[in-house]
């Protein structure tokens, strides 16, 4: 177990994928950078099940390939969950409004849906599914979350994706204003990558 493949061809998840796994001194790549093409459909009903869809596909491709066969492969699924909008993207953030929609036109429609209404009512929050599929077969899933609300406006540059108008009380700014160090730090996939890292430390000191 000295690799780890994860199963997405997005580089900003990558950035922070490689910031928060990079003590394990395993080497990091996407399915991409590993040779692998998978796209799985994802039809499950929850982010934990998404996740595995997408983990145990790369780990049936994976598990063909010499240069490998022995790798660890994880997974995520996750998505803006937002109160007011019956939990609305949900595990469709990605499709929300369409695949090749920018995200500053799906942002700008979620704060359209939302004007006038009031702080108390714009609760949201980041999840993040993380799933491993081991080379002997056995599998894990952890989740994350982040709390906040949803901003008045688009703002900050840091971040992608929802984070622009994802807003946290207790920092006073979006998610993409925050350094990427702590955005790594409070994130819904730094949770939930801290917690597979404990999964995956157990296991390397039990020599498996």
């Amino acid at each position: 177990m000295k690799k780890i493949i994860f199963a997405t061809g997005n580089e900003n998840k990558m950035v922070e994928i490689r910031q928060i796994l990079s003590d394990l001194g395993m080497e990091i790549l996407s399915q991409k950078e590993a040779g692998i093409q998978a796209d799985p459909e994802e039809n499950g009903t929850t982010f934990e099940e998404n996740a595995l869809i997408k983990a145990r596909a790369v780990r049936s491709i994976a598990a063909g390939m010499e240069e490998n066969k022995d790798a660890v492969i994880l997974a995520d699924d996750s998505g803006l969950e937002i109160d007011h909008l019956n939990k609305e993207p949900g595990i469709y953030s990605a499709r929300y409004m369409g695949t090749d929609t920018s995200y500053d036109i799906k942002n700008n429609a979620l704060l359209e849906r939302l004007e006038g209404v009031p702080d108390e009512e714009r609760t949201a929050r980041f999840v993040c599914a993380i799933a491993a599929a081991f080379p002997d077969g056995t599998e894990e899933v952890v989740r994350g979350t982040m709390e906040g609300r949803i901003g008045h406006e688009i703002a900050g540059e840091n971040g992608f994706g929802y984070d622009p108008i994802f807003f946290l009380p207790e920092y006073g700014c979006t998610s993409a204003q925050l350094s990427p160090e702590k955005k790594n730090s409070l994130s819904h996939r730094g949770e939930g990558l801290r917690k597979m890292r404990r999964i995956m430390e157990e296991r390397l000191e039990e020599g498996r």
